[in-house]
């Protein structure tokens, strides 16, 4: 694992060859997590899990996110016998990057019970597949049901092919929403979006779902007014920004890409920036120079972490630990799919550097908070784990669930 000292450098600075990154030897977490930390199984037997999250309405309930297109509930460590919200009939979940990928609940959902989902839809009769950003309601009769029929779309992207589609979202501190877009799919970014302003793939959007119907965009959104760029864009540079997710603690916006053939990484936006980042894909892979495409000149923001493919292939994103598990707060944590590493990040003077805390036989799909800050990890087989330790279970009196499951994973 590299760390190094985020800077913005230029795409001349880098193909002249001026050092992009400053590097250290460093592999190690700065600070150890407890050392009975482990991951207990929660809930196995879902079909292909990629989101697990919360309602943010204080019911301690889990969804998770079902990748041909349900999402289902964890209440009490048990899994619900009726889907949240079955739309497998809208999905396309017919290639390995496609189906229902992202779900996100409305700020004020306990009282008006929209959520977001992005998905991939294969319109009848017509190619290729778009992304669908849509709004559901939860029935106002069941807190536990949403109807399909509810469904507002609020934007429509098409794509080039069935990869490389993000797929996440989130809403921000600022109560807008964000979602991540994949470049188009193909290698080498074929038809150049990751530095192309006037498309949305390849980027971070922000959007006002508040503002107006089907969404507003935030009037300090970057490329307002810029006739070379649409408006919806938050950031860019990015070839396929699978899992994102905010610092609940600080705001501080961290971004996981995966890489095409050497690099994985990820990428960061301080709290309180006024976006259009560029994080300089397809010249760069991670802080690698490839120039598949240039760069338009603008400053390039370099990956706080990164790895290379002989320790993975395919990053996860995670979050930044805020639960009550002592000596784990403040870390960020990511892992990889094809390995099942997973790494702890923390900061380092002016950079980041990470360690490997277990090298797992998971799929690791995604990470996931609960209401409280806990953390979780999904496996692509079926299983969602939860971080946990058992001093700190026994000196905070907390639990995960009655699974009476534990070691499934240490950090030995």
């Amino acid at each position: 694992m590299r760390n190094f000292r985020k800077r913005g450098v230029s795409a001349a600075e880098i193909l002249a060859g001026v050092a992009a990154v400053c590097l250290t030897g460093a592999s190690a977490a700065a600070s150890d997590p407890p050392p009975d930390l482990a991951l207990e199984l929660v809930v196995d037997g879902f079909n292909r899990p990629v989101v697990v999250t919360h309602a943010g309405d204080g019911s301690g309930r889990l969804f998770v996110v079902e990748q041909a297109g349900r999402i289902r509930i964890i209440d009490d460590g048990a899994v619900l016998g009726t889907d949240f919200l079955n739309i497998t009939s809208l999905v396309d979940s017919t290639g390995g990057e496609q189906g229902l990928l992202g779900l996100a609940f409305h700020p004020d959902y306990a009282n008006n019970g929209y959520f977001y989902v992005n998905y991939i839809h294969d319109p009848p009769g017509e190619n290729p597949d778009v992304t669908r950003i849509s709004r559901f309601q939860v029935s106002m009769a069941d807190p536990d049901i949403a109807s399909p029929a509810s469904e507002a779309i609020l934007m429509t992207i098409a794509q080039d092919s069935s990869n490389h589609n993000g797929g996440d979202l989130h809403f921000g501190p600022d109560g807008f929403l964000y979602i991540a877009l994949g470049d188009g799919g193909g290698a080498q970014d074929p038809n150049a979006r990751g530095q192309d302003l006037e498309t949305l793939l390849g980027k971070i959007l922000r959007i006002d779902v508040d503002g107006g119907f089907p969404y507003a965009v935030p009037a300090n959104n970057p490329f307002v007014g810029d006739a070379g760029a649409l408006d919806e864009i938050w950031a860019y540079g990015l070839r396929n920004p699978w899992r994102f997710s905010f610092d609940r603690a600080t705001g501080d916006l961290f971004i996981g890409d995966v890489g095409q053939g050497m690099v994985e990484e990820i990428d960061f936006q301080p709290a309180g920036s006024t976006g259009g980042e560029n994080y300089g894909w397809s010249c760069m892979e991670g802080d690698v120079v490839q120039n598949f495409n240039p760069c338009d000149g603008a400053p390039l923001i370099l990956p706080i972490l990164v790895y290379d493919h002989t320790l993975g292939c395919s990053v996860s994103g995670g979050f930044r630990y805020r639960g009550i598990i002592g000596g784990f707060h403040g870390q960020y944590v990511f892992g990889d799919y094809c390995s099942g590493r997973i790494w702890f990040g923390v900061p380092d003077g002016g950079g980041w550097m990470a360690g490997e805390w277990a090298n797992t036989a998971l799929n690791i799909s995604s990470f996931g908070e609960d209401e409280d800050g806990e953390l979780y990890v999904l496996d692509l087989d079926g299983g969602v784990y939860a971080f946990a330790s058992v001093s700190s279970i026994f000196a905070d009196g907390f639990e995960f669930g009655d699974t009476g499951r534990w070691d499934v994973v240490t950090g030995d």
